[in-house]
This record gives C-alpha cells, sequence and structure tokens, in this order.
C-alpha cells in the first residue's frame, strides 16, 4: 500500500484535494490497494478512511482536526442527484464528564470546524459505490454569523448535559448542531450524569452538522 505522507501546507493540502476531483472511487481504492464494499452497510466510514490517505490525513480519532499540523480538519459530504448534502455530518464524540468549566473554545466542536476541507462526493443510489465520483473541494472556515450559532447549539447542549439531561436531548433540538446516539447498536454504553448527579451507562453521542448548514456552506462554494 502506498504511504501517502501529511501534507506540509495549506496549498499542498488544497492541491491534494483538487487531484482527486473526477476521479472515481473505484480508482482511489484501486490506486492503495482496497477492494471496494458493495455497499456501505458495514462499511460506513470507508469513504472517509479513503480520502484520509490519498490526502495524507494524521490525526485518526484524535479530537484534534484530522492535519494536526495545519490545525484542518477533513469532511467527506455525500451529495445527492441535486448536489445536496445526503445526510446530517459528523463533528465529534460529545463529552459527557470531565466537562466542568470547558469554554466553547477549548471545545472539540470549536477545534474541529474552525477551518475545514470539505471534500463532496457523489452518494445518488444509481450509481454504485465504485462508480461514484469525488467532487471539487475547498477549504472552509465559518463566519462569524455561523459561528455564533454553533456557539449558542453547543453551550444549550452543554448546559444541559451538566444538569443530567442529556437523555432529554432529541435530533430536533438545535439551529446548526445537533446531538444524537452514536454507537453501532444499542448495547454499546459509555458513561455519563445522570439527574440525580450520579454517573450512569448511557449511549454515546455524537455533534452533528445539520443538513442545512452544511447546505449553506455548499450554496456558497460548491462547484462539482
Amino acid at each position: 500500500m502506498t504511504n501517502y505522507q501529511k501534507p506540509e501546507s495549506e496549498n499542498e493540502l488544497i492541491s491534494r484535494g483538487q487531484e482527486l476531483c473526477g476521479k472515481n472511487l473505484s480508482q482511489l481504492a484501486s490506486e492503495i490497494g482496497w477492494p471496494v464494499p458493495e455497499n456501505l452497510n458495514h462499511n460506513k466510514g470507508w469513504i472517509g478512511q479513503l480520502i484520509e490517505i490519498h490526502l495524507g490525513a494524521s490525526a485518526g480519532n484524535l479530537s484534534q482536526p484530522d492535519f494536526q499540523n495545519l490545525d484542518i480538519e477533513l469532511k467527506t459530504i455525500p451529495l445527492n442527484a441535486h448536489h445536496k448534502a445526503k445526510e446530517t455530518t459528523f463533528v465529534c464524540v460529545v463529552p459527557l464528564l470531565n466537562h466542568t468549566g470547558l469554554q466553547w473554545q477549548e471545545s472539540c466542536v470549536y477545534k474541529k470546524l474552525k477551518k475545514v476541507l470539505w471534500v463532496p462526493i457523489e452518494a445518488d443510489p444509481a450509481l454504485t459505490l465504485g462508480e461514484r465520483k469525488v467532487g471539487n473541494s475547498f477549504l472552509w472556515s465559518p463566519t462569524e454569523e455561523q459561528l455564533d450559532s454553533l456557539q449558542a447549539d453547543w453551550e444549550e447542549f452543554m448546559e444541559l448535559i451538566s444538569l443530567g439531561q442529556v437523555k432529554t436531548i432529541t435530533a430536533h433540538q438545535g439551529e446548526a448542531l445537533q446531538i444524537r446516539p452514536k454507537a453501532a447498536n444499542s448495547s454499546i454504553l459509555t458513561t455519563g450524569i445522570g439527574q440525580d448527579g450520579l454517573r450512569e451507562q448511557t449511549l454515546p453521542r455524537g455533534f452533528y452538522l445539520r443538513t442545512h448548514f452544511t447546505n449553506q456552506i455548499l450554496k456558497s462554494y460548491f462547484r462539482f
């Protein structure tokens, strides 16, 4: 398998992203010796991992941006036939413990979203996984208005979590962000704080960007 080194500059990363534009996933998988799965049912992170390797992302599952040396996060975004986001975008795991005194600018959400390389991927079900092409990637940083919206949601959610209300949070809350369970199945549990202030077992949660928020980003930058 080819070893793709981490990019040493923002321009190098952007250039690598542009080189992927127009290639299909079968081509990219073949270049690193990967088989293409029939579907993503049991390979949900396959596309993201494929793009990470080609671009030289280094953070893996750490709570830091994917390109640690550049402080840039990588997000692949599947698009439907109308070039709209097909689903919400996972940002990071929700901290259910040890968050006392945590400020917005110290949060994983802020660190992951302050600068993002977005890589659009075709997700039309009429195409096989291997036929789906990579779109024109672009570098994005949130506007002040977008940052304010993200911060307001994050602070509201973290207040509920600190009060032991995590189980009351639904996917309908939040303007830009939402919180949803993030686990392969309901038997996977983690430790959180309950309403009585004591630790209890609960489902892991993740922060996700709402599709209307990512579509707003795409509308400003998108060329496919």
